[in-house]
């Protein structure tokens, strides 16, 4: 028996197993699925060439597989590379899928209303050679990425990073996003990297962030977090080419929990101890593999669903239809609230085996997803640029 060659192999096939087949994270082994299945499914291509192709090949030409035991662990290698194959096929579709969410949210006709400078920064194709051969890769020769600003006083936890293009272009758009972990763990630098680093490298200046964590700090205190992260984007920023009056917050897991919450209720007092006089409102929420429900036994107003009203901003959703962690039931039902409540745009993107925090890597899956990002925010920036413009006018001519 080959035990490198099966050890490769198994892992490969574990992985696939529970990519197709992920067990819900409150049952046995769902710590397990989770961990292996993510990989799988986001890496489908890689998983390919580095444990079953390569190996397989290596096997061969060692003259391992010359007995039932090999034989056996390359039949694993061919249903393994079946199961993979489904995998990629789910991920090559998304795009369609996530482009087709984006016209039932923006409506006919969106594409033809984003503003001609806007429109012509967005990528038409996706970055295949990295997709293939550098997925783990985040970082980007032409961003440079200024680590552990403190916006706060909590030490380390009131820590962010902030990305900008290296030629530090004026006027740029602001994107904020924050980690998630379960509100217990977790780190900037981690999640959505391949979001962050794109649009910087399009003259956004971009902001990850560490944020107070349980069991020291509870609701309301991320939030307000959050909130002095926007109060100090909107004081720093220009310092780094920004123009924070048009300013994002993203977030992953807990972290869209707050993004939401955050969008949802801005300028609120409540959540401002100190520097209530901040402007902390967004233009937009970008919503990834989200939590929706309430914060650990409070009450429902600890929910982004009891801060839904006519105002909210326009949201984008996305979330996976066999996430482990938080069914993809709760993502429905949150944004048919916001839709049926909400005057702004409300895009809800449901991922085709999409599993949770696939924005970890550049795969096709989350590709996708960030092309339609910069689309959604392009499309949201140029409805605001008319909506400034008509104001203006208005007010010319009803001056004396």
């Amino acid at each position: 028996m080959p035990f490198g060659y099966l050890f490769t192999v198994a892992l490969a096939a574990v992985g696939t197993l529970f990519a197709l087949r992920p067990i819900s994270y409150s049952r046995p082994l769902g710590r397990v699925s989770y961990f292996f299945g993510l990989a799988a499914n986001e890496l489908p291509f890689a998983a390919f060439i580095w444990l079953l192709l390569a190996p397989t090949a290596l096997a061969f030409a060692e003259g391992d597989i010359h007995s039932a035991g090999g034989w056996a662990v390359v039949a694993l290698a061919a249903l393994t590379t079946i199961g993979l194959t489904v995998i990629a096929y789910r991920g090559l579709g998304e795009r369609a899928r996530i482009w087709r969410a984006m016209d039932a949210g923006l409506g006919a006709g969106w594409r033809a209303a984003i503003d001609a400078d806007l429109a012509a920064g967005l990528r038409r194709r996706p970055p295949w050679a990295r997709i293939l051969f550098l997925p783990i890769l985040k970082r980007r020769m032409d961003v440079r990425r200024v680590a552990n600003l403190s916006y706060g006083e909590a030490g380390r936890r009131n820590l962010l990073d902030l990305y900008h293009h290296r030629s530090r272009p004026s006027g740029g758009p602001v994107m904020i996003h924050l980690h998630g972990g379960g509100y217990s763990g977790g780190h900037k630098n981690s999640q959505s990297l391949p979001l962050l680093y794109r649009l910087a490298g399009q003259g956004w200046v971009c902001v990850s962030a560490n944020y107070r964590l349980r069991p020291q700090a509870q609701h309301p205190d991320h939030l307000i977090d959050l909130k002095k992260i926007i109060a100090w984007v909107r004081e720093h920023a220009h310092e780094y080419g920004a123009d924070a009056s048009t300013l994002f917050v993203a977030g992953s897991s807990a972290g869209g929990h707050m993004a939401a919450l955050a969008g949802l209720t801005p300028n609120d007092p409540a959540y401002q101890p100190g520097f209530e006089h901040a402007d902390t409102s967004v233009t937009g929420v970008i919503y990834l593999n989200g939590w929706y429900g309430t914060y650990f036994g409070q009450g429902p107003e600890s929910s982004p669903l009891a801060h839904i009203t006519a105002d909210a901003p326009p949201f984008l959703v996305a979330h996976g239809d066999l996430d482990p962690l938080v069914p993809v039931a709760e993502a429905r039902h949150f944004a048919d609230q916001l839709r049926r409540t909400s005057a702004s745009p409300v895009v809800y993107a449901e991922l085709r085996g999409g599993n949770h925090a696939f924005d970890l890597y550049h795969s096709v899956r989350f590709e996708a997803l960030v092309d339609a990002i910069e689309a959604f925010t392009a499309r949201v920036r140029s409805r605001n640029r008319r909506s400034v413009a008509g104001a203006v006018v208005h007010e010319w001519l009803s001056s004396p």
